[in-house]
């Protein structure tokens, strides 16, 4: 009876970044199969999500046929789309902003337990595009996105515990100027 070795598998949320367009990477030091080098100080820390994210990346592809085969003679592609989704656990305006690509962020009096704060949201055709990032909890593998504009509705729901407030996110991947939308890198052999 043939056996079957055990999956190298994935089972946390990670870790999700933002960071503005061409921020520096991080430098992928791996040493023990874990990635032991941080995330340059551009890059920040989205916080918390509500269930982990969603990486996802579809190739769309279409038949070519000619009169002599009843079966296609090849396929070609015609579309590739990729988007992050995530629902930030951590509701504060600065990811509010983030989600809605840009805006503007005023602090409008007083400082510290005082202060009065102000988000405005961009004028239509001055969004802000921006880099994302994700490591394993492990620190076994990560994802850069090198252009990414947040395309989904941003709608919270204010309910009784033990629901909470969310900023759903959904960020559709785009060209960048390098021609790569998105890269994974892993560190050791078992991931590779």
């Amino acid at each position: 009876m043939p056996t079957t070795a055990t999956p190298h598998i994935l089972t946390d949320p990670g870790y999700l970044f933002w960071a503005p367009l061409a921020t520096a990477l991080p430098v992928n030091t791996v040493a023990g199969s874990k990635f032991t080098d941080a995330w340059p100080g551009a890059w920040i820390s989205l916080g918390a999500t509500e269930d982990g994210s969603e990486f996802s990346y579809e190739t769309k592809v279409e038949a070519i046929t000619v009169a002599e085969f009843f079966d296609p003679i090849r396929y070609s592609t015609t579309e590739r789309a990729g988007s992050f989704a995530f629902n930030l656990a951590d509701y504060t305006l600065a990811n509010f902003k983030r989600a809605m690509n840009g805006g503007t962020l005023t602090v409008v009096s007083g400082t510290g337990a005082t202060q009065l704060n102000k988000y405005t949201p961009p004028a239509p055709g001055s969004e802000v595009r921006a880099m994302l990032g994700w490591e394993s909890l492990d620190s076994t593998t990560r994802i850069v996105v090198y252009q990414a504009l947040q395309g989904g509705a941003v709608k919270a729901s204010f309910k009784k515990a033990p629901a909470l407030a969310v900023i759903p996110c959904e960020f559709q991947f785009e060209v960048p100027t390098s021609g790569t939308p998105y890269e994974i890198y892993t560190a050791g052999t078992d991931r590779a």
